[in-house]
């Protein structure tokens, strides 16, 4: 890619973008497999207070459920783990590249190997993370892990001030992009949903 964009900032951007579509078939499972799961929640959490004192018996009916509804509780969590050395690869490649010393990306970013001085890549990236966040669905019920969780942007956000702007630049592409991914799964997913709910209806319909 440098080869023919003659510039690193640009390249990592085309690379992140093949490596998100070549990971596309297994991201899209998990997106899906994750809005099933939270459909399912209020079903879930209804389960586990009525057998609160009994785990072993609401384990078994929410596996009942899982099943019934064609859920994998798993589903969400394995395409997601699959990706993980693919993006840590990058994250080590970029961390220790000396191709990117001295490399220009655009407008202020003059050093891909240095920390953004005007932290802007930062901070578009913790934008797009809590973006991201905002948009995935969460089986979360716990208040306290639901605050620890929407503060993940910020951490992030903090930790990456003083990263180098092409790893920086690679993680906000990546976010660009999985946020594009899930508002498309999202909103098929919705879709899909009203459909068989009109045709429920439309079924109860003709039958009364």
């Amino acid at each position: 890619f440098h080869d023919y964009v003659g510039n690193w900032g640009w390249t990592i951007v085309l690379v992140t973008i093949v490596i998100k579509l070549i990971l596309y078939p297994l991201a899209y499972k998990g997106m899906v497999s994750m809005n099933r799961l939270k459909d399912l929640a209020p079903k879930v959490k209804e389960i586990q207070e009525k057998y609160k004192d009994d785990k072993q018996k609401a384990g078994a009916k929410m596996m009942e459920l899982y099943k019934k509804e064609g859920a994998n509780p798993m589903g969400g969590c394995l395409p997601i783990l699959l990706q993980i050395p693919v993006f840590f690869a990058i994250y080590r490649v970029l961390l220790n590249a000396t191709e990117l010393q001295g490399a220009e990306w655009m407008l202020l970013i003059q050093n891909l190997a240095e920390m953004d001085p005007y932290f802007i890549l930062p901070i578009l990236m913790g934008v797009s993370m809590y973006v991201q966040q905002r948009i995935t669905p969460t089986q979360i019920q716990d208040e306290m892990q639901k605050k620890i969780f929407q503060w993940l942007p910020v951490i992030f956000t903090f930790f990456f001030l003083w990263f180098p702007a092409g790893l920086t630049l690679y993680w906000f592409v990546n976010n660009l992009f999985t946020i594009a991914q899930q508002y498309y799964v999202n909103t098929k997913f919705e879709k899909a949903k009203l459909a068989r709910h009109e045709e429920h209806l439309a079924k109860k319909h003709k039958k009364d």
